[in-house]
């Protein structure tokens, strides 16, 4: 539980409006969600660089589909958890203008936020690595193959890739335009995951950071909460009705 006088606050500058959230992998945890950079995330157990990579899908496909097929083959009971939906309602109310995220389970969609900049991507939808056509999950499960030939990949960004153009412009410019910006479950240890909370800052937004572990700009955030992003969020959402 956050104190009162936290809520509060936390309450106060979401519905002052230009309210940009940054999230990470620990808001996905709360749903149930593998994290990666934990002592038991993903990547105590896979190596990424490798099996993620543009590398691994042209030269060891079939290693590459079946680390994506885990991915893909998200358990039933996975779904939006009150973190994200709060944040939808908050989107809809307009106190946020936008959810700039890394992950790429799309539970922020299944929420019903509607702004949102992918910067890693997303799992869906699946697509030939080639000529870019568009196909179902069953076909990258099945092994299918292009029309053209080509393999068929998630629509994640791979290890060997950039970052979404498109979408990195649309994050620069809700950042740019933010009065808070409020980071949920990252460490904030990665480039652009630093870039963003750091731009706002210097721009004059009021920094709130939500996650259990320390990151490198709780020295510079105007609040800092290390309780679940739930529970955080619950009690602002009890301050605003």
């Amino acid at each position: 539980m956050i104190s009162k006088k936290d809520a509060n606050r936390l309450a106060r500058l979401i519905t002052e409006g230009r309210a940009v959230i940054f999230s990470g992998a620990g808001i996905s945890t709360e749903s149930g969600l593998p994290d990666f950079r934990s002592k038991s995330g993903l990547w105590s157990r896979f190596d990424p660089t490798r099996l993620a990579s543009v590398d691994t899908l042209e030269s060891n496909y079939e290693e590459f589909r079946r680390f994506y097929i885990d991915r893909l083959m998200v358990p039933e009971n996975v779904r939006p958890n009150t973190g994200h939906t709060l944040i939808a309602k908050w989107e809809k109310k307009g106190f946020i203008d936008g959810v700039i995220t890394q992950n790429v389970d799309r539970l922020h969609q299944r929420a019903g936020s509607v702004k949102v900049a992918e910067l890693h991507g997303s799992l869906e939808p699946v697509r030939c690595h080639s000529c870019k056509k568009v196909y179902s999950e069953a076909d990258f499960i099945n092994g299918s193959a292009c029309d053209c030939g080509g393999k068929l990949r998630p629509g994640v960004v791979l290890f060997g890739e950039m970052l979404p153009q498109d979408m990195l412009n649309i994050a620069e410019e809700w950042t740019n335009g933010s009065s808070t910006f409020i980071v949920v479950g990252s460490s904030l240890t990665v480039s652009p995951a630093n870039y963003f909370p750091r731009k706002a800052k210097d721009r004059g937004a009021r920094l709130i950071i939500i996650n259990r572990d320390e990151t490198p700009l709780d020295g510079i955030a105007d609040m800092v909460l290390r309780d679940s992003i739930g529970v955080c969020l619950q009690e602002a959402d009890a301050c605003i009705d």
